[in-house]
């Protein structure tokens, strides 16, 4: 680790928002401390790749935490409940998908901040979009503004003077502006993973929402989809 550098908490969901927020942490020259969680999650395979992106960006820590939210149920990721395959996101309707995890950034944020005061780190960083995404309430610039609130009356950094920033580079990018920017710093998205409800072998069936979103994105970039489908021949057009 270079010891000038300044430190940076990078959630790292091995997804494309969160890797893209990496690749721009790193591109400030930030020394990343990749977090991931274990919650329960049906889509465990999103580990693998968390793990592959933080060793491709050279972490000086990848720190996976079990949290078993699927205890706490209420959620089509931690349960046995069907994910919802072909419909679009919520873009704007005000629908809260079934997929929301209750709370789930905001604990993921406690244990970044924890990490950072922990880490010496100045800054955390959380892939979060509030342009095509599902419609999760914790992803909107007016929940960030008022977690940085509470971060900065809850520890000893803030009260010291020395507030731990809250960083969401994509929050109002679209996610082709996302894929053309990690495309602009070398990113490769073939690492990555999306789909909330791969096959066995880790294909992603290409119908979820996040899958829907993934390849409307890739399309709209015009960037090649370096995704393995399930049933890549019967995949529907990406959506517009």
């Amino acid at each position: 680790m270079n010891a000038g550098k300044r430190r940076a908490v990078v959630l790292c969901s091995g997804g494309i928002d969160s890797t893209t927020a990496l690749a721009i942490a790193c591109s400030e020259h930030f020394q990343p401390y990749c977090l991931s969680f274990s919650y329960g999650q049906r889509h465990t395979i999103e580990l693998q790749a968390a793990r592959r992106i933080a060793r491709a960006f050279n972490a000086s820590e990848h720190l996976c935490l079990d949290i078993a939210l699927d205890r706490i149920g209420a959620s089509a990721l931690t349960t046995a409940a069907p994910v919802p395959r072909g419909t679009p996101a919520a873009e704007g309707t005000g629908a809260i998908p079934t997929t929301y995890v209750p709370a789930r950034n905001t604990i993921f944020l406690a244990y970044a901040l924890a990490l950072a005061e922990a880490r010496a780190c100045s800054e955390i960083f959380i892939g979060v979009t509030a342009v095509d995404y599902s419609g999760y309430p914790d992803c909107r610039p007016e929940y960030i503004e008022a977690f940085q609130r509470m971060a900065d009356l809850a520890t000893r950094e803030g009260v010291e003077g020395r507030a731990i920033r809250i960083r969401t580079p994509l929050i109002h990018l679209s996610k082709s502006e996302i894929i053309q920017t990690g495309i602009r710093l070398g990113v490769d998205y073939g690492m990555t993973h999306s789909c909330y409800d791969p096959a066995p072998d880790g294909a992603a069936c290409g119908a979820c929402e996040s899958c829907l979103l993934r390849r409307k994105g890739f399309a709209a970039a015009r960037v090649a989809d370096p995704t393995r489908y399930a049933d890549p021949e019967h995949l529907s057009p990406a959506p517009r």
